[in-house]
């Protein structure tokens, strides 16, 4: 090997070999990345919960379990989120996911209350029965427990009919109830139409279920089908 290219080379291996130590230096310089804050996680937590359960109450109670995020990256984004279809109930998780800079997600449990009233039926209500004051029953108890839609508030159903039979002491739900002038699909209701100099009023058969104030189809006796807007009477006005 000729002389100078050895000693290029010699040259070369020193520097490399001088750099090592540096480079490993400057790396063991670096700080460790900073961990998570799991009060911040909990914190997004709760404020999801809480406008999950603002519906239902405006001062619920909510526990989380602790939570270890030691090994996650502090995060500059959080969200939380649930299961596509999940509502809030007295044990559940709630996600949250970190979006910057290094993507991850955690779950927190979480224990949940939401002391308050509802309504039950004092007595049996039979269907196409108008709810009355004198047909409900307040109680106290989690709210969180309740079937979906189940009466908070007895007077905003006041005037309102059973759409089927609700028995003694059962929960009511807003699904069991209808407003009134409410029509129900093939139901005979009675259709007005009014123009310049005429009046025409006809019976025909709704053939869907309407409240008042939006659209229904009618079937005449002729066949006809026309469509009119539902009157809190229960009849339907066609415009013309």
């Amino acid at each position: 090997m000729p002389r100078f290219l050895f000693r290029f080379l010699s040259v070369a291996a020193l520097a490399v070999l001088t750099a090592l130590p540096l480079a490993a230096s400057a790396q063991d310089a670096m700080p460790p990345l900073a961990p998570q804050d799991p009060a911040a996680v909990i914190s997004v937590a709760d404020d999801y919960l809480r406008q999950q359960l603002a519906s239902i109450s405006p001062n619920p109670t909510i526990k989380f379990d602790e939570i270890h995020t030691d090994k996650l990256q502090a995060c500059d984004d959080l969200s939380a989120f649930m299961s596509a279809g999940a509502r809030p109930r007295s044990r559940m998780s709630v996600g949250v996911r970190c979006a910057a800079p290094r993507p991850w997600s955690v779950y927190v449990q979480a224990s949940v209350s939401a002391p308050g009233q509802y309504f039950v039926a004092a007595r049996t209500i039979n269907s196409g029965e108008p709810i009355t004051p004198d047909a409900l029953a307040p109680r106290d108890g989690d709210l969180v427990n309740l079937p979906p839609g189940a009466v908070t508030d007895g007077q905003s159903i006041i005037g309102m009919t059973a759409s089927y039979r609700i028995a003694s002491g059962q929960a009511i739900k807003l699904a069991s109830l209808r407003s009134p002038g409410t029509i129900q699909r093939g139901q005979t209701v009675r259709v007005n139409a009014h123009g310049r100099g005429f009046s025409v009023s006809t019976e025909g058969v709704a053939m869907e279920s309407a409240a008042p104030g939006s659209t229904v189809q009618v079937r005449t006796p002729s066949g006809q089908i026309v469509s009119g807007i539902v009157q809190r009477t229960g009849n339907v006005e066609v415009p013309l």
